[in-house]
């Protein structure tokens, strides 16, 4: 079995940028993929990547894919089920093939997470959504509402104030924590109504979501439910190499995007830093790259 340079486990921006940074380097680099792009190919506009005034999400996720096969990474979109180290090397297994790397980076993301309200998994697919570029299309001339009270949740409001007739926006606390320019444009959208201090208590309907119940007892009546309330890191790979993780779950990382283990890198996403963006995610990968390089020539550097 040929023994990689570096296998990075993800493909969106963190790993992608990560995977074309060290495949200029020179190393062998093997990435594994199960979402092409990554979870920016489910935002519908996005207008804070330095450079692009503004791009869609697919776009973004796309270019970036391109740019790490064309500079020569080997993409498998295989899912791999474990990992583990055997003497200098690391073996990242899939259902049906092992492969080999002398450094390992996991840039494997996030998954939303849920309400965990009565009716959220019954009507999952039936108006019940974590997407509004996926499905707000769906939802054209209906009442819909958006739970979360950060700046995700203040885009996908705005995104689906292009199709909705009305947009409910339910935030816990008594603050929309997003960037100031969303915040003026959410307070030029007329079909955009805030309620703060709220949280969905029920979701309610027959075969599809008829409306919902908030802790305060009130009821609205609705077609589509979005849920936009944070991230679960996707880790759980990283734990049998003993790599130290936060209260939160989150791979623990320093500048270097180094975790506590020799050989093992880690960005976007699933670590521990605080403000976490495409670019920042973009900028860990470049950064485990280059490290990796360092560890695989013996050095600190070129």
């Amino acid at each position: 079995m040929e023994t990689s340079d570096m296998l990075i486990i993800g493909g969106g921006c963190a790993g992608l940028s990560a995977g074309m940074y060290a495949a200029r380097l020179g190393l062998k680099t093997v990435l594994f993929a199960e979402l092409p792009g990554g979870l920016i190919t489910t935002t519908h506009v996005v207008e804070n990547w330095p450079g692009i005034i503004s791009t869609t999400g697919p776009d973004l996720g796309m270019n970036l894919w391109e740019h790490a096969k064309v500079s020569g990474v080997v993409m498998k979109s295989e899912v791999i089920q474990s990992v583990e180290k055997q003497g200098d090397v690391f073996v990242a297994k899939s259902r049906r093939n092992e492969y080999q790397g002398k450094t390992i980076v996991f840039a494997t993301g996030s998954k939303h997470k849920h309400l965990g309200a009565p009716g959220e998994e019954e009507f999952a697919n039936k108006g019940v959504s974590y997407c509004a570029l996926c499905d707000g299309a769906f939802f054209k001339e209906k009442i819909v509402c958006i739970v979360g009270g950060g700046d995700s949740a203040a885009k996908e409001a705005l995104f689906l104030a292009q199709h909705a007739t009305k947009v409910y926006l339910i935030v816990r606390k008594d603050v929309l924590r997003a960037e100031p320019a969303n915040l003026k444009l959410i307070e030029q959208e007329p079909k955009i109504e805030i309620l703060f201090g709220e949280e969905v208590a029920e979701i309610l309907g027959g075969e599809s979501v008829e409306k919902i119940r908030l802790k305060s007892g009130k009821e609205l009546a609705m077609q589509g439910v979005f849920v936009a309330i944070g991230q679960i890191p996707l880790t759980e790979l990283a734990v049998p190499l003993g790599v130290e993780l936060s209260t939160k779950g989150e791979i623990k990382i320093n500048r270097h995007s180094e975790t506590n283990i020799a050989g093992v890198y880690a960005c976007g996403d699933c670590t521990d830093t605080e403000f976490k963006q495409a670019i920042t995610g973009s900028a860990e990968g470049v950064t485990a790259a280059y490290f990796g390089f360092s560890y695989v020539k013996g050095s600190s550097g070129f």
